[in-house]
């Protein structure tokens, strides 16, 4: 009789407000700026230093552009020359000619134009203008991979978040037991052993919304530094709604994008091209070097045994004949370093396969997670609502219950684990295979 009595009376108490599910009001807003990933690709493509960086070393090599370009025009320059000496005189030392000297004053103008050397200035300029190819790649690569850090900083600053509301509701929920709890103790319904499990847990639910908020927080650290600003920001981060779409069947496809479209690649591609040029500008060095050369002027002050102008043109061979190897030695240096550069890209291509088939192993695992923590979150809730309900008639332990209460929490954080990771995994994915956003 008295257990019946006791039923009934924690039956009444169970449909009374005070066991009641705790109606648990949605966490405020942060209150901050608002903060789309758009815009923090934008505040970081704007901002940070090696996106600068990038776009002047592609600068710099156009102007190496011009400078090998150079070689090729004519080189034109004015001269003017005052001389006073004694006249008639000669230089009688320190070299084999012995020209005149002569007071003068006189201007004059000389023009230059290399004829020929056989492609070798045209190799240098083609290298020239592949090396600058290479650094615009090297800048869209560097600009990927600020985009990749943003987002995944992004989503991390997402899932912290995430974690935090889901710290929070377990410490109020919580919270509402131990009062329960608390309450039956003080009328002698329940045992004290009750109150500290209870106790315990709510324990361990301020620590565990400690630590998110600290990692919160640091999230939050890593993504101002990121976007370029010196202090935390406290951003209010709007989710893109996107809908969950399946991964690939097939990585082969992807593989091929990857070696095709990856900025990587064409550089060095570009840098392999530079230095087969290169290299045929350095074996252009034994073959001969024909230029043209004229000069006009102009001597109004001078003395009476020089004409009063000059003028002449000539053209001038250069035949390399000997010079102790140095011209073979440079030449095949640049082969040995074509041969580094094409090593360098074929090492690239393994290392996009690899990564592009790990990446979409790693989607594919996070993808068939979702559906896993889905129902480990439906059926630890479910558990949890019958734990409470037995406890609550008298049937179950507050172990159960506890027990019961972890996996629920545990399931919650797992589940909004995973739905961030799986995004995190699909941006990993499209940037190893330089997939447009």
């Amino acid at each position: 009789m008295r257990n019946l009595f006791r039923t009934l009376l924690l039956s009444a108490l169970a449909s009374s407000p005070l066991f009641a599910q705790p109606q648990i009001a949605p966490p405020s807003p942060p209150q901050g700026r608002t903060l789309t990933l758009a815009q923090a690709e934008a505040l970081a493509l704007k901002n940070n230093p090696q996106i600068t960086i990038g776009k002047l070393r592609a600068l710099e090599a156009r102007q190496y552009v011009r400078e090998a370009r150079s070689a090729l025009l004519p080189n034109a320059y004015l001269s003017v020359t005052a001389v006073d000496a004694n006249p008639g005189s000669r230089i009688s030392a320190g070299g084999l000619t012995n020209p005149i000297l002569f007071p003068r004053v006189a201007s004059g103008a000389t023009v230059s134009q290399l004829v020929t050397d056989f492609g070798r200035s045209t190799n240098l300029l083609s290298s020239s203008k592949y090396q600058a190819e290479a650094e615009d790649q090297n800048s869209a690569a560097t600009t990927a991979q600020i985009i990749l850090v943003v987002d995944q900083a992004f989503y991390n600053v997402l899932e912290t978040n995430d974690l935090v509301t889901v710290a929070q509701k377990t410490v109020d929920a919580r919270q509402v037991l131990v009062d329960k709890i608390k309450a039956l103790t003080d009328a002698k319904l329940k045992s004290d052993l009750d109150l500290s499990f209870t106790l315990v847990d709510l324990a361990r639910g301020k620590l565990l919304l400690l630590e998110a908020k600290n990692n919160h927080e640091a999230s939050l650290a890593v993504l101002s530094a990121i976007l370029g600003f010196p202090d935390e920001q406290d951003f209010q981060l709007v989710e893109d709604p996107a809908p969950i779409t399946p991964p690939a069947l097939d990585v082969l496809p992807l593989i091929q994008q990857a070696l095709q479209q990856r900025p990587e690649v064409a550089a060095l591609q570009d840098e392999v091209q530079a230095a087969q040029k290169f290299g045929s500008a350095e074996h252009d060095l034994w073959r001969p070097t024909i230029s043209a050369l004229g000069v006009v002027g102009e001597a109004p002050i001078r003395d009476s045994h020089i004409p009063n102008w000059y003028g002449g043109a000539g053209v001038n061979i250069n035949i390399p004949v000997f010079n102790g190897s140095h011209y073979s030695a440079r030449a095949k240096a640049a082969d040995l370093q074509t041969e580094v550069n094409r090593q360098k890209l074929a090492d690239l291509r393994n290392n996009i396969s690899r990564d592009v088939r790990n990446s979409w192993q790693d989607t594919k695992r996070a993808f068939e997670r979702l559906s896993v923590t889905q129902q480990f979150r439906e059926q630890a809730g479910l558990a949890f609502e019958l734990a409470q309900a037995r406890y609550n008639l008298g049937l179950g332990s507050i172990v159960e219950l506890s027990q019961a209460e972890l996996g629920k929490t545990e399931a919650d954080i797992a589940d909004t684990d995973a739905k961030v990771q799986y995004r995190l995994t699909q941006i990993v994915l499209a940037y190893t295979i330089s997939a447009p956003k």
